[in-house]
């Protein structure tokens, strides 16, 4: 009777540790079979929506607006920017002194040659004069020849004389000559010294200031003019011979969405470039220009090129 609290303590002990880890254990499985991959199923192709065909008797060209006339005007010979008398953005006739360099060297350089130009054909007329004399005294030599008072020697002194003498005049007309194309000359370098407008415009831009040193073929002035406006552009070899001279187009520009213009055809270019396929048509504007300026971008729909 002693030994059964001891018993019934043991008891209650190992049923506490058999009770402490309750979760079962799953066996490992490996010989399971994997589940079948599930293949997508490809969504029904949606038909793409189809454009509106284009219209293939049109075509749309882009490109700058032009100007016949439109130079940089630059210097013909150093020096240095005397005086300026037009500035950007002036409109100019044909001929308008825009600038004038320092000409004075040019002036005294002019008034030398001048000067000696005088001296020679002073020069020439002294020998004109002098031939006039020796002249007269060949054909006195004649007479006393015929009348038998001098020798033939004499004579032929005469003569060779004169005609030594026409020699000395031709020698100094070229001399004469030669002075006046070097006083011609510097004429024109004077004259390159003034900066002249070549047409009528506008002074897009000016590039230099009184009392710059410029050396020959500085730029001094941008000159462009206003009008007419021009637009060169390429077109495929398969509307080639569909455009014709002074046939009209539609011109637009993306600056300017509400005008539309009318452009003609001015020139067509006779061949194709065989590099690209394509050949060149320049097309002038012939109604008021409104709001398009030389340089801007403008577009010009071909519609009836085919």
């Amino acid at each position: 009777m002693r030994g059964l609290p001891m018993v019934y303590v043991l008891g209650i002990a190992l049923a506490g540790a058999g009770c402490g880890d309750s979760a079962p254990v799953s066996p490992t499985v490996t010989n399971a079979a994997n589940p079948p991959a599930v293949i997508p199923t490809p969504a029904p192709s949606r038909p793409a929506p189809s454009a509106e065909p284009a219209d293939s008797n049109s075509n749309i060209v882009s490109g700058p607006i032009i100007v016949e006339h439109q130079v940089e005007m630059t210097a013909q010979h150093e020096g240095i920017v005397d005086k300026i008398f037009v500035d950007a953005p002036a409109r100019v006739k044909a001929g308008t002194l825009l600038a004038k360099m320092d000409d004075r060297q040019i002036e005294a350089n002019l008034e030398a040659a001048r000067a000696k130009s005088r001296s020679i054909a002073a020069d020439l007329k002294n020998w004109e004069a002098e031939a006039q004399v020796l002249e007269a005294d060949y054909g006195r030599a004649k007479q006393l020849w015929d009348s038998g008072l001098i020798s033939r020697e004499q004579l032929e002194h005469a003569k060779y004389k004169a005609e030594s003498d026409q020699w000395d005049i031709k020698r100094v007309q070229e001399t004469l000559n030669t002075s006046k194309q070097e006083e011609l000359a510097l004429e024109l370098e004077l004259e390159k010294s003034k900066v002249i407008s070549p047409f009528d415009g506008l002074i897009a831009r000016r590039y230099v200031r009184e009392g710059q040193n410029v050396a020959k073929g500085d730029r001094l002035f941008w000159v462009t003019a206003e009008a007419p406006l021009l637009m060169r552009f390429t077109l495929p070899e398969n509307v080639f011979g569909h455009v014709h001279m002074g046939q009209a187009f539609e011109v637009t520009s993306a600056d300017v969405p509400g005008e539309k213009h009318t452009a003609k055809v001015k020139e067509i270019s006779p061949v194709v470039d065989p590099a690209s396929g394509t050949f060149e048509v320049l097309v002038e504007l012939v109604d008021a220009p409104g709001s398009l300026r030389p340089g801007m971008t403008a577009s010009v729909r071909l519609s009836s090129a085919r």
